[in-house]
């Protein structure tokens, strides 16, 4: 591979935005691939890609680089021997540039052999996460499972039933030169082949997919939705679940998305426009009255609760960075208070899914516990819940736990 010097400067910028301004990747590198419209898809290809890969493996690149770990902030020197570091692995020949000289490339693969022997620096992550995952998940299965989670995520479609089937969606596909297979034991779901643009086709346009992970999609069905219900989505940010559980409704029914933040169900109804998702209503929850409201008119809830993202860390690498100890304590006192408050708004017979992107007990199966032995959960029954882990799946790090209640 020869490397051409506008993408590797694009690369270095994306860089210090992510690790020294706190800008997060996919923003990141949604403004560098606008940078230059001469670029081609390899171009844009190779900045994503030496993005991400740069940031999933800081902390190995860094002991590699011998740049000290405790430095607030990484200069231009140390991205620049990040870099090296990067390009030296992946057996790049460094051209003569300034910015690369004296590049130690021996030296770099015997520090590459020493850092395998430290696992929190060989799959690059902080000291806390790798403590905290030993502890709650058991040494052998955290070591599995860190190890998945820095795999690069393939990209996963979630066809929209409300517009088209997955032999349509891949067929158009095809007609752009992007090839793709059919997901077993995923009703909708459709894998690329390659890594692919899919947003500027025809097909996205007409709202006939949107982009979620295979693991993401098991939430939705697992509620147990039917044409008809008042179906309230507590937490729906964006809305890619409520989406998926307008299409299972069919378009029939109430589906009522909650969320804190207004921006995000803009972006949801600008989403549902596009998939031609009519029975969504947003509502921002501004306070709690909101909630209130909605007491005992549900036949179906689903929480898909903030969480510190543990479970989909192959799609979001820069959080292994931004989380921080306080969070995880403050996420999961959170946690509780919504499943407390949030519960509410089912009527007897009803069924409720609480689910997280984590893989931690503390966040999931734990949280339903203590939600069932306190008085708001009294009346709640567990039916089933399940663990995806992404060493067995392939796909992201999800729970769902199905409560029904009873009174």
């Amino acid at each position: 591979m020869r490397l051409h010097r506008n993408l590797v400067f694009a690369t270095i910028d994306g860089l210090d935005q992510i690790f020294n301004e706190g800008a997060y990747a996919d923003k990141m590198v949604t403004q560098l691939l606008k940078r230059d419209k001469r670029w081609g898809s390899r171009d844009r290809a190779f900045i994503a890609e030496t993005v991400y890969d740069i940031v999933r493996w800081k902390r190995l690149y860094i002991f590699i680089a011998e740049i000290h770990e405790g430095k607030p902030s990484l200069n231009r020197t140390d991205l620049w021997r990040m870099f090296a570091v990067w390009a030296t692995l992946k057996g790049i020949t460094l051209p003569d540039w300034k910015q690369l000289e004296g590049t130690p490339t021996r030296r770099i693969k015997g520090r590459f052999d020493a850092a395998l022997k430290e696992r929190a620096i060989r799959e690059s992550i902080p000291d806390w996460i790798d403590n905290l995952g030993t502890a709650a998940l058991g040494e052998k299965t955290w070591e599995t499972e860190i190890a998945a989670l820095n795999q690069q995520a393939d990209v996963i479609l979630r066809v929209n039933k409300l517009k088209a089937n997955k032999t349509k969606v891949h067929d158009l596909l095809l007609e752009d030169d992007i090839a793709s297979d059919f997901l077993d034991n995923y009703p909708d779901a459709i894998i690329l082949n390659e890594r692919a643009n899919v947003f500027k086709t025809q097909a996205f346009s007409n709202g006939m997919f949107e982009v979620q992970d295979a693991s993401s999609q098991l939430v939705a069905p697992y509620l147990e939705v039917k044409p008809g219900m008042r179906v309230v989505d507590a937490c729906a940010g964006a809305g890619g679940k409520t989406l998926h559980l307008a299409a299972l409704m069919e378009n029939k029914g109430q589906l009522i998305a909650l969320d804190i933040y207004e921006n995000k169900l803009k972006e949801l109804k600008r989403r549902a426009k596009r998939a031609g998702a009519f029975n969504i209503e947003t509502r921002a929850i501004q306070s709690t009255k909101i909630i209130k409201k909605l007491h005992n008119s549900a036949d179906r809830v689903l929480i898909d609760a903030p969480c510190t993202g543990l479970g989909v860390l192959r799609r979001n690498p820069d959080a292994k960075w931004k989380l921080q100890p306080d969070f995880f304590k403050k996420i999961t006192i959170t946690q509780q208070e919504i499943l407390q408050h949030y519960s509410k708004m089912l009527k007897i017979g009803g069924k409720m899914v609480y689910a997280t992107c984590s893989i931690l007990p503390q966040e999931n199966r734990e949280q339903v516990d203590t939600f069932l032995t306190s008085d708001a959960g009294s009346n709640f029954e567990l039916v089933k819940d399940q663990n995806i882990r992404s060493a067995k799946s392939g796909y992201d790090g999800f729970y769902m736990a199905l409560l029904e209640r009873k009174s």
